[in-house]
């Protein structure tokens, strides 16, 4: 597996929040904490775009090859014409924007706050199309696949089908940390600040049943402690493949269908913030960064790898043997 970190001639100065590969592109979208959007072409690695802001940006989303978003601290939502170079308001929460994604098929923009609020916006015309409803705790995490909508809040999982907004709770016992979708068969999966990874599945049946494991134990003055899971992505080529990244710097790589670790990358120099596939899951990015969790964090330069996945790496992962590289 090559991997290169990504060159970046204006350094991006403070931690990054979100990184994701464009739909049908090796574009990748980066979000950070020094207010300023990036759109990285990998291919030819060039920046094609840096749009500053005046707020701290905690999330980003496409809505395709042209057109993207962000949710910054400051509440604003915004969108981008990336040919253009247009940034303009689609609307604020009352506290920070902590989450966005846009659909498809309804053509709204999604957003996310502390002010424990779900927002929808029409995409057309950046018109509010109310809120969704209020929670108890703050949304910490939220992804979109398809029409299903799942959010995170405090220990439950929140699942909405948004053409009816009929709704079902899961209570997972844990502080969900972020949740991601599986795409087949169809379901979710949280990573948690004690380190689980939960996979659930939206249609159980015998051969898809739900699971729970510890991902990220590791030994630390001789005891072991958790981890917190920061962000996991599933490989859109591979069934049932899946990377987790977690606080201490380590990415490693799953086997969902098989229940087993296939291997650990070497240790990043900071915490694994964000990951995100290519869509043809030819490549994954890896975003190392501070992330403000622990006091004791090193403050190391925020850096982005790219790993180019082989053809040996496109394999069954349930035949291949749990290893390290």
């Amino acid at each position: 597996m090559n991997t290169f970190s990504l060159n970046l001639a204006d350094p991006i100065r403070d931690a990054i929040s979100r990184i994701r590969f464009a739909p049908h592109s090796n574009n990748l979208l980066i979000s950070s904490w020094d207010s300023s959007l990036r759109l990285y072409d990998v291919d030819s690695s060039k920046l094609r775009m840096e749009a500053p802001g005046e707020a701290e940006l905690l999330d980003c989303c496409f809505e395709n090859e042209r057109v993207c978003f962000s949710a910054a601290t400051d509440g604003s939502v915004n969108r981008y014409d990336l040919d253009a170079g247009i940034k303009v308001s689609v609307g604020n929460h009352d506290d920070s924007a902590t989450c966005v994604e846009y659909s498809a098929e309804t053509c709204q923009i999604i957003t996310a706050g502390w002010d424990k609020k779900i927002n929808f916006w029409d995409a057309r015309s950046t018109q509010s199309h109310g809120c969704l409803r209020s929670f108890v705790s703050e949304v910490e995490s939220m992804s979109l696949s398809g029409l299903n909508l799942m959010v995170a809040a405090g220990s439950s999982v929140n699942l909405y089908d948004i053409r009816s907004f009929k709704t079902s709770v899961h209570t997972e016992g844990v502080k969900v940390k972020c949740i991601r979708p599986i795409f087949n068969p169809k379901g979710f999966v949280v990573g948690s600040i004690d380190g689980r990874v939960i996979l659930e599945y939206i249609s159980k049946s015998s051969s898809h049943e739900g699971y729970a494991f510890r991902c990220h134990p590791k030994v630390k003055d001789g005891r072991r402690h958790v981890v917190t899971v920061n962000d996991i992505a599933f490989n859109p080529s591979i069934i049932g493949s899946f990377v987790t990244g977690d606080n201490d710097g380590y990415a490693t790589l799953w086997d969902a269908r098989g229940r087993k670790r296939i291997f650990e990358m070497s240790r990043y120099p900071n915490s694994v913030v964000s990951i995100s596939y290519s869509h043809d899951g030819l490549l994954l990015a890896v975003a190392s960064s501070y992330s403000y969790q622990e006091a004791n964090e090193k403050e190391e330069p925020p850096q982005i790898f790219i790993h180019e996945i082989g053809n040996s790496d496109l394999t069954s992962p349930s035949s291949g043997a749990s290893n390290k590289k």
